[in-house]
């Protein structure tokens, strides 16, 4: 079977972020997963209405929670412009998504609003702030979510993707830390988008990049990790201290692949590296799956969904990773089918796939 092109890829990133999403929106938010099999039972396979008194509680199944609304506003920006414009998406998120909200966790498009998001409505709508000063110190992956559109609009360029990627992140998370984190995420799958595997390494591939001043990381080592040499160049300064979130995919990778380390079943990386929200529980997850079901879409959003928690997050992350890996055209056609508003969806990344060749 032919390798997926650049563009099959690109959509199949998106799409499968999509997917995930929606695959999630039932299920949503059970940290008792004696709970989540009494309501869902015992492995869930597709998508399901979201339970009464629950997170998207009247939403129907296919549907995408806010996460997924707030991607798509940034995917029709971007095929709109044909590249991101900062000033464009401000205005449909001030149009479009704001005045939909009023503060609380339960209003606005897609049955719950995150608590990076009501901070901006807080700061944006309340107190008047002016765009980049609405950024709040929510250690989540709401940025990621929604930013793996630039790094696919960007794959093909990785010094744009990340300069993209951090002027958005700081629209919802100030924290220097989470903003390096999802921007190494937007870098995974741009490169993934690009062709390479998730495998033990592509954290060098990523490394090399830095150290060519394309990715905005701190380099203080020789190739593969080894003490720098005397009289050898020096160190790189970037904008984020650390380059250890470009590590973190290798690490997951080469775990997948050990024959002695197992997470059985699979769906348990939740457990072994935190059902929470915070980004540093949900990227080890998301690359885990990515990597062990690197040619297995349903099966690595699957086990996204079925370990609970944050799962939301969890599968949208993993479907674009896998989806990057396998390309639309290998993603099962019954995800496609369920998910609501596909076809829009479907066009909306075949445009944003066919741009990449314009840099």
């Amino acid at each position: 079977m032919s390798s997926p092109t650049i563009p099959d890829r690109a959509s199949g990133a998106i799409m499968g972020a999509f997917i995930g999403d929606a695959l999630a929106l039932g299920p949503h938010w059970y940290y008792d997963l004696d709970e989540l099999r009494r309501d869902y039972g015992d492995w869930i396979t597709d998508y399901t209405d979201p339970r009464p008194g629950r997170y998207h509680a009247g939403l129907r199944a296919g549907q995408c929670s806010q996460a997924g609304f707030i991607l798509a506003l940034l995917l029709r920006s971007l095929v709109t412009c044909g590249r991101y414009d900062h000033d464009d998406f401000c205005r449909h998120l001030d149009e479009e998504l704001l005045p939909r909200l009023d503060g609380t966790p339960l209003s606005g498009p897609g049955g719950y609003t995150s608590q990076s998001i009501r901070e901006v409505w807080r700061r944006r709508v309340a107190q008047g702030r002016p765009w980049g000063r609405t950024g709040g110190h929510a250690d989540t992956t709401e940025a990621a979510e929604r930013t793996l559109a630039l790094a696919v609009r960007y794959a093909r360029n990785p010094r744009r993707l990340a300069r993209a990627i951090t002027q958005n992140t700081r629209l919802t998370q100030s924290d220097p830390t989470v903003v390096s984190m999802t921007v190494a995420y937007g870098a995974v799958l741009g490169i993934l988008v690009e062709g390479h595997a998730l495998d033990a390494h592509l954290s060098d591939k990523l490394m090399q990049r830095v150290k060519d001043g394309a990715l905005p990381f701190h380099a203080v080592t020789s190739d593969r990790l080894q003490p720098p040499r005397p009289g050898s160049e020096p160190s790189r300064v970037g904008r984020f201290a650390s380059p250890d979130a470009l590590l973190t995919p290798s690490y997951m990778a080469v775990a997948a692949a050990d024959p002695e380390i197992r997470i059985e079943p699979a769906w348990k990386v939740s457990l072994v590296y935190g059902m929470p929200c915070a980004i540093y529980h949900q990227l080890p997850a998301a690359y885990y799956l990515a990597a062990r079901f690197r040619a297995d879409f349903e099966s690595a959003v699957l086990h996204a969904v079925n370990g609970g928690g944050q799962n939301q997050a969890r599968a949208m992350l993993t479907g674009a990773l896998v989806g990057a890996q396998v390309g639309l055209s290998r993603i099962p056609q019954r995800f496609l089918d369920g998910l609501e508003n596909a076809a829009v969806l479907g066009r909306l990344a075949a445009d944003l796939a066919a741009s990449l060749e314009a840099g």
